[in-house]
Formats: structure tokens, sequence, C-alpha cells
């Protein structure tokens, strides 16, 4: 069992937008019956508050304008759709390779919905190994569908299942613990990790963190996250740090480089941080996702300054 909390990098003094990577999110469902645009959105303030500097909302062409509405900090990239508004894959992925220019990591799954179209893209993403990706929602939901799921896992990934997608993702590749349970939960992360090949996050009190040799168990956070979007916000952190920490121009040492473990364990105790300094004010309810976002910077300034 891993303790010790990684070391926050600092920011680069001379940095600019390309120094701080982008982070593109391929989320939102714009097919009848559920229309779903809130959750990417979230996944991409939630990255540019962690310090990213520019995130790409991929979303079906008929939401998009509503996503930028959420986050118009945000740039957008339509996908195309078919008459009834579902995504067509192969060119929603070539209109993906045509803007991946300066991304540094994937976010894939918030709002994304079920189906073959869905699959398809996930898919693609998760069978390139030349870029991160950080799987959520719809995206682990999607994979626990298809019969031959590992053989499509080839990129660096973190998976960030509540107990829910773990069970229907562990069941689909036969593992059968607990992902509720406190004297499972520590074994049911490492499984899922060890089979996927990735780091796993398996959410939930004391959220676990484990890549199936090294695990951590957070206890940062508390009971105002059981609500809509929060796992959304997650992602976004994550993915916003691993988009600046985590790439090529940092192999070899570099002093300021994470690893895919680091970023998910930092990701996971800063989100409950501002969690928990929130219910100090308020309480223990009525939080909405959006309130994590004001808190974070200074979450991470104190964590950077070692204040907590």
């Amino acid at each position: 069992m891993t303790d010790a909390l990684p070391a926050l990098p600092a920011r680069t003094v001379d940095g600019h937008k390309g120094t701080f990577g982008t982070v593109l999110v391929v989320g939102g469902q714009a097919s009848s019956p559920r229309m779903m645009i809130g959750g990417p959105a979230f996944t991409a303030l939630a990255a540019l508050r962690s310090g990213c500097g520019l995130a790409v909302l991929a979303l079906p062409e008929p939401i998009l304008s509503e996503g930028l509405t959420i986050a118009p900090s945000a740039t957008g990239l339509a996908l195309p759709v078919d008459d009834d508004g579902h995504i067509r894959p192969s060119e929603a992925a070539q209109r993906i390779d045509d803007a991946r220019g300066g991304v540094r990591c994937f976010a894939v799954g918030p709002g994304l919905g079920l189906g073959n179209a869905q699959q398809q893209l996930l898919v693609w993403l998760l069978a390139r190994d030349d870029m991160p990706v950080v799987v959520d929602a719809d995206g682990i939901n999607n994979l626990a569908t298809l019969e031959h799921a590992l053989a499509d896992v080839r990129a660096p990934a973190i998976f960030t299942p509540h107990p829910g997608e773990y069970a229907r993702l562990a069941a689909s590749l036969g593992i059968h613990l607990d992902g509720v349970d406190e004297s499972t939960r520590v074994p049911a992360a490492e499984q899922l990790a060890q089979r996927l090949g990735a780091v796993v996050v398996l959410k939930g009190r004391h959220t676990v963190v484990s890549d199936g040799v090294r695990t951590v168990v957070n206890e940062t956070g508390n009971a105002v996250l059981a609500t809509a979007g929060t796992g959304d916000i997650l992602t976004g952190i994550i993915a916003g740090l691993v988009a600046q920490f985590v790439h090529p121009l940092m192999a070899g040492g570099a002093p300021n480089a994470l690893g895919l473990f680091e970023c998910a364990q930092l990701g996971v105790h800063l989100h409950g941080v501002v969690a928990d300094v929130w219910a100090a004010t308020h309480g223990d309810a009525g939080l909405l996702a959006t309130d994590l976002l004001d808190g974070l910077p200074t979450a991470m300034h104190a964590l950077r300054a070692g204040s907590n």
C-alpha cells in the first residue's frame, strides 16, 4: 500500500498555453430519448481549473453550441452525426485526429451514451498507444459491453468507475469482487487495474487508486460529493494534471514529470479537499458539481505550499 502523496509540481514561470497542454473531451449525446450536455462541459472546465492550457469539447454537432455556453473557456470540435443525432464514428475519429495537435490527454465518456457508434469511437481512442486517456462514465459502460474488451486497450489509461460502473466492467472481465464492501474494495481495484493494464480510480467513500502494483486509499472527501456531475469534475482534474505533467517532453526524469498513477492520486486528493472545505462552511448537502471549480485553484496552491 502506498501512503505518501506525491508533490504537485510547480508551474513553469515562463510557460504559455502550449506549455501546459490541451485536454480533448469526447462526450455528450444528441440523440433521443436522452440528451446529455453538462457532463463533458464540466470536465472541460475542471481541466482548465486544474491548470491545463486549453480544453477542447468534442461533442455531437447539434449540441456543441450548448456545451460551449456552459464552458465558454473551451473551444469546440463538432462531431458529425446522422439524421437521428447518432455520432458517425469514422468521421468523428477523423475530426479528432485532425485536431489533435497540442493535445496531451483525451478524456472520454461523460454524457457519451451507449451504442455501437460510441463503442467504435471508444475502441479507436483506446487502441492508440500515443495518447493518455482518462475513461469515465459511459466510456466504461460501453467498454463493459464489448466481448473482447482487453484486446482494445493499448493507450496509457486511467479508468474512474463508480461502484456501479466498476461492477459492470469487472463482471465482463470475470472479476467478482464487491466494489462497495470496504473489505474488498482494495483488491477489487487492484484486480481491475491488473486486468486492464491501467490505473483504476474506484470512486466512493475512501476512493481507491491502483495501478495493480501500487495502491492508495484516499482520505479526503465526504458525502457532499454524492451528487450529479462531481465525477465529471474529477475526470477533468485528473486529465488536466496528465496534460500538464505526463507527456513526451517530460520523458527522461524531468523534475516536474509525473506518472498516470501520481496524477490520479493527486486529482482524487484535491477533489476531496475542495469538498471538505465546502462542507465545513455549507454543511453536508446541497453542493453543485460546479461549486468545486472555484475552490480548486486554492486547494492546489495550498498543496504546493505544503498546507494540505
